[in-house]
Parts: C-alpha cells; structure tokens; sequence
C-alpha cells in the first residue's frame, strides 16, 4: 500500500463522520434508554421530545438546569451536527456540555437525568466526543446498570486515563470498586483525572456527597497503596519517592483544603492528609506545610475535624512550636482548651498542644501578645499535655518572664498577668501542680527574685502627697531606676510618724504606698534598712507605739511576694532581739506568728520559725513583775476585747504547741494548725508525756485565739486561724459558738458590696470565708441556731446567696448531731421556709430553694415525717372543699368549681409534692408506721385530682412507691398489722380503675401484689375490677418495668384469689372466666416480646392442671385459629410438663365435646356466645377449636419429652399410658360425633394423626391395649385405624417398632378369622398389610400364616366386595415380602383371585377397585414368582384381560391392566408366554382393537426383554402368530379402516423387533415361507382375500425394506415375480387391488433406494422390472392410476440400474410413451423425465440427442399442462447443462 493510501486510510480510522449508511445506522442506534433495534428508527425531534420532558423535570427538581435551555435544549439543538461545526464551536459546546454533566450528576440516579443525558448521546454524541467527560460523570455509580449500559455505547479508542475499562467494555460487567482503587494506584493519570473532575465540580459548586464519598474513598486507597508502592529501604531512594507522591498529590490536596464552598471535600482531604502522616514518614517542613493550608481553608463547620487532622498530623511532626498562620487559626478556636479536652478522649493531641503553648509563649516575649496566656494556662490545666511537657511549657513561661523587658511591657500589664498565672500555676492541685512545682525546684534561676519583680509591676508607684511643684514634676521625662529609688527615699523621710496599730484604724492609701515601696527595695538589705529608718514607720517608739510592728505583721498576712513576707518577718525578729523589747509581753504577735508558720511559702515558714523561736525566749522564765502586754490598748478597734494570756499560758502556748512544731512546720503548711486542733482538742497527751495543756490552759488560749479572731481585720488571719478553732466544739463547757458568735454577726451585717470590697483586697474565696465564719455555730447551741434563722430572715442576708448557702449548708452539717426536739422545731422551720411563696420575685427564692435542699439532704425521723403528713390534709382539704356558703350542686363527671383559689391550690400540691419526695427519699421500709398516713393521703390526692382536674401521677407514684416500700416490714414484724377495714383495696382500686399513668397503675398493681402477699384479706375483695383495668391499660405498655409489674401482680394475687374460689365450691374454671377474659382481650395490645413470658406466668399461677385448657380455648375463639395464634398457644402449652400437657388436651377435647350437648355449660362460659340452637354457629365454634388440637398434638417438645417418659417402666409412664390412652378415645368418639361435618372430622382425622406420633409403637400397643379389648367394635376398628395410621409413619430400621408389630400379627390375625363384622375385619387385613410391607421379612412364619388366613374363606372368600378388595391388594403385598415362602397358599389364592377378575368384568357395572386388586396380586405374582402363572393360569389371566380391554373401563383399570401384562411379558418364561399369546390370537382378535393393541405392546414387550436364544427357539411360534397378524385385513374383525392401519403399523414394528433378533438362517425361511402363504395360501376362487392377504404383506415389505434397508436387498430376489404379477394384473377400479399396486410400487422404490450392491444392474433383476414399470405409464389415464408412486420408483430404478445401456432403455421405452394420444400419459412421463433430469443431472441426459426431437412436438402440444411441463423440462435441462436448448430446438 503506498503512503497515501495508507495515510488516507489512517485518516478514515479517526476520522467521526461516514458516509457508510450501516456505520451511521449504528452510530445513531447508540443509546442509554432504548434497544438498539429501536433506537436506530428514531428520529430527532422523537428524541428530542422523549428527552425534553426529562430536562424539564430536572428544571423543576434545580433551577440551576434552566441555562441550558437556551444553547443544548434548543430547537435548534435538534439540527446540530458536530462533525459539521468548527473547532470554536466544539469547544464552546464542549463547555456547556461538561458543565451539564458536572450539575447533573447527583441525579444519575433519577430517569429524568438520564433521558437529559440520552438527548446529549442522540444528539451531540458526547459518548464520542466528551467520553471523559461522560465517564467521569458516570463512574461513581459504577454499580448501577446504567454504567454499563453506559459501557456498552462507548468508542473502541476510550481515553488513556479510563483504558482499565476495556475488559469490562467487553464484557458488559459492571467493575467493582477494588479494580478502579487499583487502577488509581497504579495510574497516576486516573486519580488525577478523577481530582480533577470533583475539584472542577467543587469549584462551580455542582458536587454531591456521593462524588465526594466516592473521591475521598479512593483517593484514600489509592494513597496507602501508593505509599506501600513507594516504600523503600535505602533513605536516599524513598526521599525521592516521598518527592514524587508529593508532586502527584500535593496539588490535589492543597486545592481540596482550601475548598471553603465544600466542607465535604475539606474533611475528605483531610483524610487523605491524615493517611500521609501516619503512614509517609514525610519530613517536618511538608507536614508544616499541610498544617498552614488545612487552617488556611478551613471554616467553622469544618474546624472541629481539622482540629482533628492537626491532632494526627502533630503526632507525627518533631516537638517544636506550630508556625505563625497554624498558631493565629488555633487562637480563633472558640473555647479552644474545651474542644482539645473533648477531643483528646478519642486522639492524642499532647504534641499540638505543646506546640501551640510553646508558639504563644514566644509570641508573648517577643509581641507582648498577652492574649495567649489564658489560653496556655488552660492547656497546662486541662490534662491534654503529658509530664515532659508540661515541665518545658511552664519553663518557658518563667523565661519569658526574665527576658519581658519595658519595651514590650510598658505599664507591666503583661508581667502582671504572667505572674498571676506563674503563681496559680505553681499552686494548682493534683498532677499538673506537683509537675509545676517540681519544676520550680529544677530550674537554676532565682525564682523568688523573679516573683518579686514580677510583684513590684503589679503596684502603682508611690503616690504621696506635695507640693505642686512635685505634681508638675511628674510629667517630666522618667529617670533611671535609682535615681527614681532616690526620690521615693526622699518623700518617704517627708512623711508623718504613724504609731496607731494598723489593725485598729486602716489608712489603706499609706499602707498600699508604703507596701509598694518596701516590694521595691525588699531584695536589697540597703534599701531595706533605708526603708525600715524612714520616719513614717516610728521604729524607735516601736515598744509603746504599735504602727511600726503591726505594719510588718500586717504585711506578712497579706498575698504579697515570698521575699517580701521574709523580710517583714525578719524586721519584727529583729526588733525583739532589742533589750528594750525583753520588758514586754509580746503574746499579740503569736496568732500573727501562726499565720506565717502556715504560709505555703517555705521561707516564709522558715521565717515565721525563727521568729517563734526569738518569741519563746520571752517565756522560758517567768518575771517577778508581770510584763505589759504589748498591744493591749488599741491593737484592734475600740469594739474588739482581747481575752490576753497569762505568762504560763503563753508559756505553754509556746513551748507546748508551736516550738516543738516547728521542724514539722517547715516540711508541710498545715502541720502547725493540726498541732494547734490536737493541742485543744484534749487535755491528755497522746503520747503520755507530761507536756499537755490542762483544761484552764486550753480554754485560756481558745479565747485568746478567738478574740483575735474575731478583733483582727484581715479576712486571710480570720480564716487561717478559723482552721483549728472550727475543729473545736468547746472546751469546759464554753462552745466556740459562745465566743465566736459575733464574728458571724459583724459579717453578716455587712452588705454585698462591703462584703465583695474586702475578699477582693485581700484576694480570699467568698465561700471559704463564709463556711469558716458559718461553722462557728455548733449543733444544739439555741442561740447559735436561733442567729441562722434570725440571718435567713434578715433581707440584707438573703441578698448575699453566698452567705445564704453557707447558713443552710451548715444546717445540714450539724443535723445529725442534733437532738430529736432540735431536729423537729429545725424541720418544721425549714419546711415553712421551703414552701415560702414571693409572687412578685423574678427568680427563685434561694432561701426556699436552700431549704429544700436541706431536707432532701438530711435524715428525717418518723415523727418528722408523720407531722409533715399530717400538715398536709389541713391544705388538701382547704383546697376541696368550698366554703359553706358558696356550694353548688356538681355533676357527675367529678369536676368540682368555686373552691379554693389557683395560688392555693398550687401551693397545696407544691407542698404536697414537696412532703411526698421527702417521705419517698427517706427510706420509707425504715418508717413503716407512716403507712396509714399515707394511705390516706392517696385518698386524699383521689379528691384533689378532681378539684384541679389533673392526674396528679407524680404525687401518686411517689405515695404508692413509698407504700410498696414499707410492705415487707409489715411482712417481718408480727407487731405491725394493717386494719382490712380500713378501706385500703378499695382505695387501690380506685387509684387503678381512674387514672390513666402507667406509672401511677404500675405502682399501684406491685403494691397489689405485695398487699396480697402480705395481708391478702386487704385487698382481694377489689381485685377483679383491678384486672378488668389491666387489660386495657398496664398490659400494652412495652417497657421491662411494666413487664415486671404485670408479672408481680399474677403471682401474688392469684394464687390467694384461686384460692377463695376453690372454697366457694363452684365450677373453679367458670367462676374465673372474666379474669381470663380480661387477659385474653389484651393480648392483641401486650408487646410481642411479652406475650408468652406473660400468659405462662398467668397459667403458672392459676394451676396449669385446671386453666390451661381454657386460656387456649379462649384464645383460639377471639382470635381465630391463625397460624400465628396457633404458633403461640403451641409455645405456651409446650411450656408444660408431659402429664399437664396430656391433661390439658383430654380437657380440651371434653370442652369442644361440651359444645355438641344440648344444654353447654363449661363452653357457654368460657367461649364466644352463640345460639346453641344455631348448628352453624356451633360448627364454627367447634372448627376453631378442632383446628388448634392438631397443632397441639404436632409440638416437637410433646413428642421428645413423651417419648422419653414413656420408655421408662414405672408409675409415671403408667401414667402417660392411661393419658394417651383416654386422649386417643376422646379423639375417636369426637370424630364420630362430628362424622357429619366433613370439615370437623377432617381436624379431628388431623389431631389423630398428630397424636399416633406422639408414642413409639410399642408403647402405643401397649396403651391400647385396654381399648382393643371393650365391647365397642365401633371403637376397636377405630383403634386399628389408628394404629394403620401409625405404622405408616414408621421407620423400618427401628428394631423396637419391627418386633412390637411383628408381635401383634397373630393378635390380627385372630380378628380376621374370628370376627363377624366385615368392616373390623378390613381393618385387620389392612394392619396386616401395612405391617407386612415394613417388616414382614424379619418373620416369615408369621406373615405367612397370616396370608393364608387373607387367601381362605374366612376373607378372600367372603361376600364383601370391600374385605376382597382389601384381601388382594395385601396379598400382593405379602407377596412382595414372602415371594416363594408364599407358593402353599397360592393353589387357593390364585384360582379365587381369577374369579374375582372375572366377576369384576361380567358384572352389569364392572368394579374397578376389585379388577385393579385381582390384577395387582397377579403383577406381584409376574413380578416375584412368574413361573406360578403357567399353563392354565395364563391362558385364563389373557382371556380375562382381553374381556376387560373390550369392557372400556377406566384408565386407571388400563393402567393397572397394562402393568400386570408388561410383568408378564418380560418375567414369564419365553416358550410358555409365546405358546399362550399364539393361542390368545383368535380371543384378542375377536375382543376388538383394544385388545389386539396391548396383545401387540405384550409381544413386543417380551421380544424386547427375551434374549435372542428364546426368540430363536419358537420360531415356529413366531410365524404361526404374524400369519395370524398379516391375515388380520382379510379376517374383516375390525371395521374401521384407521384402527386397522394402525394395527398392521403396530404389527410391523413388532415384527421388525423379532427379525432384530433372528438371523438370515433363521429369518430366510421364515421370509419365504411368508411370500409363499401370501400368493398360494388361498383358493384360487378367493382373489379378493388373496388380494387383502397380500395388501398387508406388501405392507410389511416396505416397513422391512425401509428400516433395514440395504442390508436386505437380495430379500428383493422373493419378491419380484409376485411383484411383476401384481403390476401386470389389468386395472378393474377396485380400491383394494389400487392400495395393493401402490405398495408394490412403494416397496420397490424403498428396495431400489437401498440398493448398495448392484442388485438391480444384473440383468436378470433389471429386465424383469423394468419394462413393466415403464409400461404402467401407458395406465395413467385410468382411474386407479398411481402416477406419483410411478414416477418415484422409476427414478429410483435408473438411480440404482446405474448404467448407460439400463438409462438408455429407460429412456426409449418412456420417450415412445410421449406419443401416446393420451395427455395423461404424456404429461406423466414428461414429469418422470423431469425428475430424472433432477436426480441424475447430466449423466440422464447423455440421451439428450434422442429427447429433442419429442421435445420440440412437445413445445406445440395440444393440452396447455402437457406444453407448460415441457417448457420446465427444458427449463431443467438448460440449468443442468448451461446451454440454451433454443438452438437444438429449430
């Protein structure tokens, strides 16, 4: 091919328009909707109209459809043709055509979406020209049927990206997920298209959860498959990996990331990204990178799950600070810390946490971002970092606080709150705090300095108060920190001496003057000293003036910095140590000095301690002189006493408690307050050491410490002394809340705002204040307890909540300590307070809320309860009843109006509400002695309900709930009785019967229950309107508790209330009916998974042995036998044991017997009401409960268990036995009471059958055994039925089964010998049957004897036609079984079983069933023993089988007959069958078609199966029999034409199936010897049945010719002359001589068509037919002419005489016949020649030359037919030839 060709060829290939119509044909059939077929008979605007209501559906489903009106669904999109457009216009419709697809591909699912895409198929051909496109769209619905469809349109060249798809294309399958994930990893081109396809359908905000589900799912496959592709061992290979898989997905995910618009893709991407860290190993710098692109794009719903892949991500990264952009996101979080906390319970998010902490503390030092502390101390806090962590972040933030400088910090604001988080840091509790201080001890820096730097930023600076000029000064530019030292110095010298104590009067301005001062020059003991001279402080009149020392106590109190505190402590130290001091009595500093020893600071502590030490030095020796008291006059405010020590108690407090200490102090802070409890609490010394404080001692120094208390105006010192003090209930008799008491008084008189002033000066907890100043007040103390109430009262304390909570909470502290007279005026008062109302209050009223609080929260006493009770019928009562003079007349429907006020009626049911969770909450079975009171009040409520026309459900629960507690008290103490007369079941009853809480009725019916169980007297009398109730309300409630209640109620109230009705002596069953039915009626209502647990605890409880039987008969007749009903009562009975279950049954049967008597009594009361006048109504009745007894008896679990028992030998299954036994009678008598109804007796024939299966056979003969024996023969032939019924369901391998029947035989036997009744005796023979058939080979003797008591007169021998019937049919059977132990009886039994055939058939009405069992024991004779039937036996079962095919019985008569004689055909012996069927001829001839028909199936049978031997054998039989047969047409025994064609047809093949087994020798002379009988066999005289004879023969001859073919063509040697004779025989128009020429010719032309062997060449054969076949031509025009087989066997002689001298001779002698004046015999050999012509082609028309003259006169014959067949001769032989005759012809 040259290079253009080939160029144009490759150009035709790619090229998409043809002019090839099948190739466009194809194209346009190319459719998602229609087949193919009709899809190319479509045209456009079919299309288009088809489609176009599609489009306009997704229009209304989308709005956003409605652009493409205008370009892809116009009308002149129908005239589009893309092949016709330019490149512009492709790729603008290109664009419309891919945004469509992307908008519609959430709706591939919906046919309107489809049909669109179809008119885009149809039209624009985008499965060609935006095949990606179209795939892309396509290939989440991967598994839907219309991809592959989609498959099945698509071009051979897909593109690259979707060549995977080729197999699947081929094959029209859908491909599954894991190909497509495999390709996507395996080609990069895939993923990268499928990306970019949903990136595209994200961007126009066109996606769809589907595409995003599928995208993320591979995308994420398809990236763990990646990196286990690209994993390698060698670090420099996988760098280069990670490099290309970041390359190939960096791109993708960064654009996915930032996809605000599709949170859906965020959070898929995110997966992705969360696969490469965990799994990719990437470095820290790409993971850094994914970070900032995550917070960059995400939004507010996509925050918590990028928090998440942070989380992930963080994991994975080195432990460093996030970058800039991750750490400005994350601050943005709301409640961030909250959100990290939540989810670090399902991820690790330590590492992003330490990294954003670590990133915030830079940013704090560098930006002074102060933002981010809370933020960080949140994440200390909050449990998400580990222990490492934490220590570095917290060391972080300490060197952040060393490198802030005043450039970042100007005003120190940062400092300020940097070291308030240091601080509460360093003293947080639990883990983080020891980790925090632990760290503090690690780290080598000063942190005591840096707490103080950080402490100075917090003050102001020193403001004093000069000159103007000093004011303008300020506003000169700042000098240096010394300088500035310098002049703070120098206002400080210019200030007054103070020498008031700075407890007593509080000049808080100097004081936080002088504090910011001293925290500025505390770290520099210059400084200090300068400080501690100043003029203001008035050292040196420090021991008569007390500013100087209190100022320094003072500070140390305060929450100032460690260093300070230190220093203050040393100042006082130091200024004992001055000789001037040693006259004084220092004791005022001792409390001071404990605040300090319990300073958490250590060195504060350490300071304290030295300063303790300096003060025992006073009080080793006591002076002769008492000292002052240092402080005695004006420490505290004029109002405060101080009770002062005398020098042995401050001795003793000294020396005895704090010194000795000391050393403990220092290790913990709380060691000096508990030293000081335990030194109070007692006057003997745990240890035994004479150091203990004496009663005086102690007592001196609890008010010495409570004077302080109560004087010094620091909060901090009140608390921290209030430790120890409050652990001290007295001393000597004198409580602390005696001394202590005024305390609570001054801090209760204060108001919020004063309140709130001082905790916030000194920084201290409002609640630990107010429970440290509440706990003063001891249990029992009236004045201390009358001050609570007083306060609780007092409106200025009821605003402080805090205060409030406090008083009510130490209530309940204290409750248990008081005493019962104390607990009862204090619940009283506190129920008072609690049901306090404010109408006019916008909030609740905190002392009412507290109260409550209170009283739920304490244990009330009996009697508390029983007042509260009783409090309550005085307010239910005012809100019932009306005023005297405002009653009216109510109605009947119980509402009540004009009582009590809506406020009244609230508060009462608020109280009550209130009163009844108290008595609930209280342990009600410890106070059983409430229960009258509480009975009462549910009587109460019932009255109340009615006034405010509510429920009142809760108030009831909560009484009935606490009754049912307190029940089984009553259970175990004799002492306790509840009064029967009391009314209470009616009470219950009510409660019940009127409410509608299942709530409410289930408390009530398990206080029922526990009623009845423990005082039954209480409550039966109201039980049966409590059950009616149930089963309308508590039995459909769904729920395990209601379940539980039902449950209850049943077993405890049943058993007593069956009880009751067993002693009132009526009918137990009866009186119970509406209890039953009450339960029954519910049952459609009670939840499905409750039903059977439910109605067989009912049974349970009830006596299964009395009322199961009626509980199912019920169900069955509300609801009708229902496979589901029928399902579940066969659950509940085979819930039962064997004897209940057997009982149960015997009790139904009576029951349904009950229906048929005349006055029904049982049923009547338990069953539907019906006219017992009405049969229909009672037969509809009794159809239910007949239904339901078979499905009964059918229970897998009855059948298991019953035959369990009963193959034990004692009592129990004794039982069983009479049980069954009287159930089995039950059954019978019931079957013949409902005889009549033939729906009724087939149940009852269904529960027999069900109930045969129950036992084994053994037992069952066993348990009827009793039965058999009554006088009832009506009942024993039922028995035997029964048992018939058995033994049919038995296995024959069960040993046990065999013997107990086998056994029983003689048993059988007996009845058929000895019993008069004919029925009974069919029975027997039909048990004995059904026995023999299983078993009977297992004991011969005994079945034989059995069948020659069957074949005597005692039954063969009988009349009945029934019995005989019966008899026959089971000696078939028994022979079967005994086959030649059974030859003794057939002398009797044959001969009887004939006759009985043959009056069978005589019979003006034969009797089938008689015929058909004589000739099923004759076929089990043929089939076991056939040499039995011989001779005589034979000769008459042929006869009698003739009779019977001619008597037109039945077809299962024939059937039966047929079987027999195929038996006999095939088993009995060849010589004897052939010899009777030769004699049989002549009986079955003469019985009609019928019998010849099966004598001919019989003999053709038997030559089949009779091997070739036997054939051969009785030959002469054989010919003697065909003679017969071919003689059958002259016979004239059957007149109808049909039947006797179809006989002598029958006769041929059975004639050909004894030459199949002959051989020549053997056939030959039969052959001739046939060919001889049919020519001579007659008289001459008898040509018309000469003629018949030989009609049948030649019809013989063509079946044989034609089936065995050439194999016998020299037989043909036997037939010519008879053949030659009956040709040449002159035509006289007789039918039969026409049939005879016919099949002669018919048998020639079979005999010339076979011809293999040159037969019909030898001259000799050839001549001798030949001239007189062709002579017949000259007959045609006659009227019994057999042209057609003529001209069939002529063809056939020139196709076998295969020679050119034969055809020639042929051909001359029929050309002459062209001649003949006779049209007829022209235009027969004209289509002779025609056929010739056809079948041997050229080499018959070598005679051409010799034909074209008689041709050509032909072509102007006188008949028209002669001339038109000549013209198709010519015809014929110009299409042989090839050559036009026209030219031989002139």
């Amino acid at each position: 091919m040259s290079s253009l060709a080939s160029q144009l060829a490759q150009i035709a290939t790619n090229s998409r328009s043809t002019l090839n119509t099948k190739v466009l044909k194809a194209a346009h059939s190319k459719s998602l909707i229609f087949e193919p077929r009709v899809a190319a008979t479509q045209t456009y605007p079919e299309i288009y109209s088809i489609c176009l209501e599609g489009f306009e559906e997704l229009c209304n489903l989308d709005s956003r459809f409605a652009k493409f009106a205008q370009s892809l669904w116009s009308e002149q999109s129908q005239e589009a043709d893309r092949t016709q457009m330019s490149a512009a216009e492709n790729a603008a419709l290109d664009k419309h055509v891919e945004a469509f697809l992307h908008l519609c591909g959430s709706r591939l699912r919906l046919m309107p979406a489809i049909k669109a895409i179809e008119w885009l198929i149809r039209r624009f051909r985008i499965h060609e020209f935006n095949t990606a496109a179209l795939i892309a769209t396509f290939l989440p619905y991967h598994t839907i049927p219309a991809f592959v469809t989609l498959l099945s349109i698509l071009p051979a060249n897909i593109p690259k990206e979707y060549r995977f798809l080729d197999p699947y294309i081929r094959s029209l399958t859908a491909p599954p997920r894991a190909a497509i994930v495999q390709q996507a990893t395996n080609r990069p081109e895939l993923l990268t298209a499928i990306s970019q396809y949903t990136l595209d359908s994200c961007k126009y905000q066109m996606e769809y959860p589907g595409l995003i589900s599928f995208w993320g799912g591979v995308m994420v496959e398809a990236t763990n498959g990646l990196l286990d592709k690209y994993r390698s061992g060698r670090r420099s290979i996988q760098i280069e990996n990670d490099n290309a898989l970041m390359q190939q997905l960096g791109p993708v995910l960064s654009d996915a990331m930032v996809m605000k618009s599709s949170p859906g893709l965020q959070i898929a991407s995110y997966m992705v990204v969360t696969i490469l860290a965990a799994k990719g190993g990437l470095a820290d710098n790409a993971l850094t990178a994914f970070m900032d692109q995550l917070v960059h794009g995400w939004t507010p719903e996509t925050m918590r799950p990028g928090l998440v892949t942070l989380c992930i991500i963080s994991q994975h990264r080195s432990a460093k600070q996030l970058s800039a952009r991750v750490t400005k996101a994350l601050l943005k979080v709301p409640e961030l810390a909250s959100v990290m906390n939540e989810i670090g319970k399902d991820h690790r998010v330590d590492k992003l946490a330490n990294g954003l902490a670590l990133a915030l503390v830079d940013r704090l030092h560098k930006k002074g971002d102060v933002r981010s502390l809370p933020v960080v101390n949140s994440l200390l806090l909050g449990n998400v970092l580990r222990e490492k962590q934490i220590k570095v972040v917290y060391k972080s933030l300490l060197v952040a606080a060393h490198r802030i400088n005043d450039q970042v910090d100007q005003d120190g604001a940062i400092r300020k709150e940097l070291g308030t988080i240091l601080v509460s840091l360093s003293q947080a509790g639990g883990e983080v705090g020891d980790i925090v201080r632990a760290t503090i001890e690690e780290v080598d820096f000063d942190i005591d300095a840096l707490e103080l730097t950080l402490g100075a930023s917090i003050r102001p600076k020193l403001a004093v108060e000069d000159a103007p000029e000093a004011a303008a000064e300020d506003n000169t530019p700042k000098v240096d920190k010394e300088a500035e030292l310098a002049q703070n110095f120098e206002k400080l010298s210019k200030l007054k001496p103070q020498t008031a104590s700075c407890f007593a009067e509080e000049p808080l301005d100097l004081l936080e003057e002088l504090y910011s001062l001293f925290l500025s020059v505390a770290a520099d003991e210059t400084n200090l000293y300068k400080f501690d001279e100043a003029p203001v402080l008035s050292r040196p009149q420090a021991p008569t003036k007390l500013f100087y020392a209190s100022f320094y106590m003072r500070l140390w109190c305060g929450s100032l910095p460690t260093l300070a505190k230190v220093a203050a402590l040393d100042r006082v130290k130091n200024l004992l140590k001055d000789e001037e001091f040693a006259k004084l009595d220092f004791q005022a500093v001792v409390p001071y000095a404990i605040v300090a020893l319990s300073d958490p600071a250590k060195k504060v502590r350490r300071a304290a301690a030295e300063l303790v030490t300096v003060l025992g030095s006073f009080y080793e020796t006591k002076p002769s002189k008492a000292r002052r008291v240092w402080g005695s006059e004006g420490l505290y405010a004029k109002t405060a006493a101080v009770s002062w020590l005398d020098f042995d108690a401050t001795k003793s407090l000294l020396h005895s408690v704090l010194i000795p200490s000391l050393e403990e102090s220092l290790l913990h802070e709380d060691h000096i307050l508990a030293a000081l409890t335990n030194a109070l609490e007692s006057s003997k010394s745990k240890d035994g050491d004479k150091k203990h404080l004496s009663h005086a001692t102690r007592l001196a120094i609890f008010k010495f410490l409570s004077s302080h208390v109560v004087g010094t105006p620091l909060i901090a010192v009140k608390l921290r002394l209030l430790q120890p003090l409050n652990q001290i209930k007295s001393i000597s008799g004198t409580s602390r809340t005696d001394l202590l008491l005024p305390l609570l008084q001054w801090w209760a008189r204060l108001s919020e705002a004063e309140a709130q002033q001082l905790l916030a000066r000194e920084a201290v907890d409002e609640a630990s204040v107010n429970n440290a100043f509440v706990d003063v007040v001891v249990a029992n103390n009236e004045a201390g307890l009358k001050l609570i109430f007083e306060l609780i009262n007092n409106s200025n304390v009821v605003a402080r909540n805090g205060l409030v909570q406090s008083l009510f909470g130490r209530i309940q502290k204290i409750w248990s300590s008081m005493k019962a007279e104390t607990q009862f005026s204090t619940a009283r008062a506190l129920l008072t307070l609690s049901q306090a109302v404010h109408p006019t209050a916008s909030e609740p009223d905190v002392v009412a809320t507290e109260a409550t609080d209170v009283l739920h929260k304490v244990e009330l006493t009996t009697d508390i309860l029983l007042d509260f009770l009783e409090s309550l019928y005085d307010d239910i009562k005012k809100a019932t009843e009306k005023p005297a003079t405002k009653r009216r007349r109510v109605g009947s429907s119980e509402k009540s109006v004009d009582t009590q006020s809506p406020a009244d009626v609230s508060a009462s049911l608020n109280k009550a509400t209130f009163v009844l969770e108290l008595v609930q909450e209280s342990k009600p079975e410890e106070h059983p002695e409430l229960l009258p009171s509480l009975f009462t009040t549910l009587s109460e409520l019932q009255h109340l309900r009615t006034v405010v026309g509510s429920e009142l459900g809760y108030l009831q629960s909560l009484v009935l709930s606490s009754l049912l507690a307190m029940i089984p008290a009553y259970k175990d103490s004799k002492e306790l009785t509840i009064d029967p007369a009391a009314g209470h079941g009616d009470i219950l009853a009510s409660c019940i019967q009127r409410s509608s809480s299942p709530t409410v009725i289930n408390a009530a019916l398990l206080l029922v229950a526990s009623l009845a169980r423990t005082a039954p007297d209480v409550v039966l009398h109201s039980v049966m309107p409590i059950f009616t109730f149930m089963g309308s309300s508590v039995l459909k409630q769904a729920d395990d508790y209601s379940a539980h209640v039902v449950n209850q109620t049943v077993k405890e109230v049943i058993p007593p209330l069956i009880e009751t009705f067993r002693k009132s002596r009526r009918n137990l069953v009866a009186s119970t009916a509406e209890l039953l039915t009450s339960f029954v009626v519910a049952y459609e209502h009670i939840p499905s998974h409750r039903k059977q647990d439910l109605f067989i605890t009912l049974i349970e409880n009830l006596g299964p042995e009395d009322f199961l039987f009626a509980v199912l008969a019920m169900f069955v007749d509300k609801y009708g036998a229902t496979d589901n009903m029928l399902a579940f009562t066969a659950q509940i009975i085979g819930s039962f044991s064997v004897e209940i279950q057997l009982q149960t049954l015997i009790k139904h049967l009576d029951l349904i017997s009950d229906m048929f008597k005349p006055k029904p009594v049982l049923s009547a009361a338990l069953l539907a009401k019906v006219d017992s006048n009405s049969s229909q109504d009672v037969h509809e009745l009794a159809k239910k409960q007949l239904t339901l007894l078979p499905k009964l008896l059918a229970n897998r679990r009855l059948r298991r268990e019953i035959s369990g028992l009963a193959e034990k030998d004692d009592m129990e299954s004794v039982k069983i036995r009479e049980l069954y036994a009287q159930l089995l009678e039950g059954v019978l008598t019931l079957a013949g009471t409902v005889k009549a109804k033939k729906t009724l007796h087939d149940r009852c024939g269904e529960a027999l059958s069900n109930l045969l299966n129950l036992l084994s056979i053994a037992e069952f003969i066993k348990s009827v055994e009793a039965l058999l024996d009554r006088p009832n023969v009506t009942l024993r032939q039922k028995v035997l039925r029964a048992l018939e019924h058995r033994v049919d369901s038995e296995s024959t391998n069960n040993p046990k089964s065999r013997e107990a029947l086998l056994a029983f035989l003689p048993q059988l036997t007996a009845v058929i010998r000895e019993s008069d009744d004919m029925s009974y005796k069919h029975t027997a023979v039909n048990c004995v049957d059904k026995i023999a058939e299983k078993y009977g080979k297992k004991d011969l003797d005994a079945v034989a004897a059995a069948a020659a008591t069957i074949a005597g007169d005692s039954c063969l021998g009988q009349p009945s036609q029934e019995l005989r019937v019966m008899a026959l049919l089971c000696l078939a059977s028994l022979v079967d079984v005994l086959q030649d132990a059974i030859v003794p009886v057939l002398p009797i039994a044959i001969p009887k079983a004939l006759g009985c055939l043959e009056e069978s058939i005589k019979a003006e009405k034969p009797d089938g069933a008689l015929h058909n069992a004589a000739y099923a024991f004759m076929a089990a004779l043929a089939q076991h023993i056939p040499y039995m039937i011989s001779g005589a036996y034979l000769d008459r079962l042929l006869a009698c089988s003739n009779a019977s095919a001619a008597a037109g019985l039945d077809e299962e008569c024939r059937a039966n007959r047929a079987d027999c004689l195929q038996f006999v055909a095939k088993l009995i012996e060849g010589k004897v069958l052939f010899t009777a069927l030769e004699k049989n001829w002549v009986n079955a001839a003469a019985s009609g078609y019928s019998a010849l028909e099966e004598y001919l199936h019989v003999l053709g049978t038997a030559l089949d199966k009779h091997p070739k031997s036997s054939i051969a054998k009785n030959t002469a039989l054989f010919t003697g029999i065909f003679l017969n047969a071919f003689d059958l047409r002259r016979s004239g025994v059957l007149s109808s034409t049909q039947e006797l064609e179809k006989i002598e047809l029958l006769i041929n093949e059975t004639s050909l199936k004894m030459i199949y087994k002959l051989n020549d020798a053997a056939f030959r002379p039969m052959f001739s010897h046939l060919m001889e009988w049919s020519t001579t066999g007659l008289p001459k005289s008898d040509l018309a049945g000469k003629a018949q004879r030989q009609v049948s023969t030649y019809g013989f001859l063509q079946h044989f010719f034609e089936n065995l073919k050439s194999i016998v063509t020299s037989y043909a040697s036997y037939i010519i002359d008879s053949a030659v004779k009956v040709l040449s025989t002159p035509l006289s128009g007789d039918d039969v001589l026409k049939t005879l020429r016919s099949r002669v010719l018919r048998t020639l032309t079979k005999c010339f068509e076979h011809d293999q062997d040159g037969f019909w060449q030898a001259p000799a054969h050839f001549n001798a037919v030949a001239p007189v076949l062709v002579e017949q031509f000259g007959h045609a025009a006659s009227a019994d002419n057999c042209t057609e087989d003529l001209v069939l066997t002529v063809v056939e002689l020139a196709a076998a005489a295969d020679s050119k001298e034969h055809h020639k001779e042929i051909n001359s002698a029929l050309l002459k016949h062209l001649r003949s004046e006779q049209a007829a015999v022209r235009l027969a050999v004209i289509k002779c020649e025609q056929a010739l012509t056809a079948r041997l082609g050229e080499e018959w028309l070598q005679s051409l030359p010799e034909m074209l003259p008689f041709i050509s006169e032909l072509q102007d014959d006188d008949d028209e037919v002669v001339e038109r067949e000549n013209r198709k001769w010519i015809v014929a032989i110009e299409e042989t030839l090839g050559e036009d005759l026209d030219n031989m012809l002139q």
